[in-house]
């Protein structure tokens, strides 16, 4: 199995911190967000290589930080330079698929966020589900739902639907940017994306599959820290106490 990291945004809202610097290498403790998330996805001993995916003008820092790492990392430099002009994140899922020649079971993370649990309970999780598979955490508020990815599910854990930045949310379950594909589902994505399924949100290619194939949600059993903004990284540098 192969680990996608997508750290190919550009972090506007974080500016000045972030203006010339990849949100995923700031630090939160003693270890940047990708220190956390990679030794953790580690202890499993599933994953046989990382690939983190690049815009242009931070992919020098990812190499300098990849090149001090034991694991299998490489990265990819997608070629864009500035917000405007980014390949979205799911063309950049499939730009890693070409480039690498992937064939197998990926598991498709975003870069830039914090888990107080360990990221090995959902690759457990979908072993037993043997389908591709979302986490999912009740969001009460309306107002976030709709800047977010929504699903509905039935009572065995099976994706329904899901619906990125809906108008008028179906439920209260929404989908933080960590997934699991089957290797069958993995070579769909390009398919998605010549049948129009949006490419901006990660959870958009998510959307389109759960009509062609099954797909399962696992309850997320901790928290995730979104760091959005300023307020939002100085609050996780305050609290966060690693993963239990």
């Amino acid at each position: 199995m192969k680990c996608l990291i997508l750290a190919a945004g550009y972090a506007t809202r974080l500016y000045p911190l972030t203006e010339n610097f990849p949100k995923p290498l700031l630090k939160v403790g003693d270890r940047t967000i990708l220190d956390w998330l990679v030794e953790d996805i580690d202890t499993a001993g599933a994953v046989d290589g990382y690939a983190i995916i690049s815009n242009h003008k931070f992919a020098e820092h990812f190499r300098r930080w990849a090149g001090g790492k034991s694991q299998n990392i490489t990265v990819l430099d997608d070629g864009t330079e500035s917000n405007e002009t980014r390949l979205g994140a799911v063309r950049d899922i499939q730009f890693a698929i070409d480039r690498l020649s992937l064939d197998e079971e990926l598991l498709v993370i975003a870069g830039d966020n914090v888990l107080d649990f360990s990221l090995t309970r959902f690759l457990d999780y979908a072993r037993e589900k043997g389908t591709s598979c979302v986490m999912r955490y009740f969001e009460p508020d309306t107002a976030r739902l709709r800047k977010s990815g929504v699903a509905q599910v039935d009572e065995n854990d099976k994706v329904l639907s899901l619906e990125e930045k809906p108008a008028e949310p179906k439920s209260h379950w929404c989908t933080p940017p960590f997934y699991f594909f089957t290797r069958e589902d993995a070579g769909l994505v390009a398919k998605g994306i010549r049948e129009g399924c949006g490419v901006d949100a990660p959870g958009s290619f998510l959307a389109w599959l759960c009509c062609q194939s099954t797909v399962h949600s696992m309850e997320m059993p901790g928290r995730r820290y979104d760091i959005g903004n300023l307020q939002s990284y100085e609050e996780v540098c305050r609290t966060y106490r690693g993963i239990r």
